[in-house]
């Protein structure tokens, strides 16, 4: 008698998780149908060709490239060449070279992110510069500076070692 009740109660309880199990969506070949993924925002765009981004002064020694600049004042211009190799999950010609120019002359270059304007508050949580202009700031611990620049619908961001 107490086998006959025991197979009951194994049986209801099967029953009932049976019935509470969540219903699938498989066809009759076994597939399930896909989840609905997010809509991608569409690839920001980087300017096209060169372009000056105006002038920046560092009131100290940096390192651009692995080669030292002294402080003083640099017009910087973003040239063509996208930085190679690309880093995985960036976006195709968001990283470009800076070249820093004193006197007429280049006297470094480094790579500079470019971030759009729709993406900064997910990247950066200080207080970006104004429209056109740019700000430096040394980072915590002072061994980098950090160069933000805001020009058009994109910024520009330079890490650079102190010398």
């Amino acid at each position: 008698m107490k086998h006959v009740v025991l197979v009951g109660v194994l049986l209801a309880a099967g029953a009932v998780a049976a019935a509470q199990a969540p219903k699938s969506k498989a066809g009759a070949d076994g597939h399930t149908a896909p989840k609905v993924q997010p809509a991608t925002a569409p690839s920001p765009a980087a300017p096209a060709g060169e372009l000056a981004l105006g002038s920046v002064h560092f009131a100290k020694a940096v390192k651009a490239d692995g080669k030292a600049l002294p402080a003083g004042t640099y017009q910087l211009k973003l040239t063509a060449q996208s930085a190679s190799p690309e880093a995985k999950g960036q976006s195709a010609g968001l990283e470009r070279w800076v070249e820093f120019t004193q006197g007429g002359q280049v006297k470094g270059r480094e790579v500079v992110t470019i971030i759009p304007q729709s993406e900064i508050a997910q990247v950066q949580k200080d207080t970006p510069p104004a429209a056109g202009g740019s700000k430096v700031e040394v980072l915590k611990g002072g061994d980098f500076l950090r160069v933000w620049i805001r020009k058009g619908q994109n910024h520009y961001l330079l890490h650079l070692p102190t010398a």
